[in-house]
C-alpha cells in the first residue's frame, strides 16, 4: 500500500497545497467520494433523466475540484468543512437549472411554517399534525406531503453545525468563514447556534435521535426507519416537521 493511500484527507490536501501533483489530486478525489455521495443522498432529486444519482455525483465532484483549487491551509479551516459548501452549492446550482420549485409549493412551505408559529404561540406548545392541517384547511395527507417535500428540500440546514476532523462530523463544532465574516456576524451566528442547540434539547428523545442519525451519523431515511421500526415515509415526514418547527422558533 502506497504512502499516499494511507494519508488522511486533510494531510493529502495539505501536501497538495505545498506541492500539487496529479497523484495527490486523484487521491483527494477518491478519498472525498463518500462525502460527495453523502451530500447527494440528502438533496432532493427530481424525477428527470438529468437528475440521476450519477449526474449529481458528477456535479458534486466538480464542486470538490473547485474547492481544492481555492483552498488554503493558512485559513485554519478543515478541508472537508471548506469543501462541503462548495460541493453542495454546485449540486444545488445544477438542480436549479433543471428543476425549479413550483411557486405554489414554495407558498405551501411558508404557510406551514407560519401556521406552526401561530399555533405554538396560541397553545404554548408544539402543535400536532392534525391541528396544523385543520388550521391550514387541508387534509392530513396533504400536510404530510408538504412535510415530505420540506425534508427533501432542506428548508433549514443543520449542516452548518458540524464537521470537525477527517473522521466525520461533530455536532458541537461550528465553523465560520473567517475570510468574509465580521465579528458582529460571528457573534450573531454563535448566538443562533446556541438558540438552535437549546431548541433541539427540548425535542422528544426520539426526535433528537432522528436528527442525530440523519444529520450527524449520515444514516439514510431507510436505515433510520429500520432502526426505529417506522416507515421511510414517516421518517421523512418527522424530519420535515422538525425542520419547519425549528425554523419557526428560530425566527421568533
Amino acid at each position: 500500500m502506497s504512502m499516499i493511500s494511507q494519508m488522511s484527507l486533510q494531510n493529502l490536501v495539505d501536501a497538495w497545497c505545498d506541492e500539487p501533483t496529479m497523484a495527490l489530486k486523484n487521491a483527494i478525489m477518491t478519498k472525498s467520494i463518500p462525502l460527495v455521495r453523502s451530500i447527494v443522498g440528502k438533496i432532493s432529486k427530481p424525477d428527470t433523466a438529468l437528475s440521476q444519482f450519477e449526474d449529481l455525483e458528477s456535479a458534486g465532484m466538480m464542486g470538490l475540484i473547485q474547492a481544492l483549487d481555492n483552498y488554503s491551509k493558512e485559513n485554519g479551516v478543515q478541508f472537508n468543512t471548506f469543501a462541503y459548501y462548495r460541493i453542495r452549492g454546485n449540486i444545488v446550482d445544477y438542480l436549479r437549472k433543471i428543476d425549479q420549485v413550483p411557486r405554489l409549493q414554495r407558498a405551501a412551505y411558508g404557510k406551514a411554517q407560519t401556521t406552526i408559529e401561530v399555533l405554538m404561540q396560541r397553545y404554548g406548545r408544539v402543535p400536532n399534525d392534525e391541528e396544523v392541517a385543520v388550521e391550514m384547511e387541508i387534509s392530513l395527507g396533504d400536510y404530510h406531503d408538504i412535510l415530505t417535500n420540506v425534508q427533501q428540500r432542506s428548508v433549514l440546514s443543520l449542516n452548518d453545525y458540524k464537521y470537525g476532523d477527517d473522521d466525520g462530523m461533530q455536532n458541537s463544532e461550528f465553523i465560520a468563514d473567517t475570510e468574509t465574516e465580521s465579528p458582529d456576524a460571528e457573534l450573531e451566528r454563535q448566538s443562533m447556534r446556541s438558540k438552535l442547540e437549546k431548541e433541539i434539547r427540548k425535542l422528544k428523545e426520539r426526535e433528537q435521535l432522528i436528527l442525530a442519525l440523519y444529520y450527524f451519523e449520515d444514516l439514510t431515511l431507510k436505515e433510520i426507519a429500520a432502526v426505529l421500526g417506522l416507515t421511510e415515509a414517516r421518517i421523512s415526514q418527522i424530519l420535515g416537521k422538525l425542520l419547519l418547527q425549528l425554523k419557526a422558533v428560530m425566527t421568533v
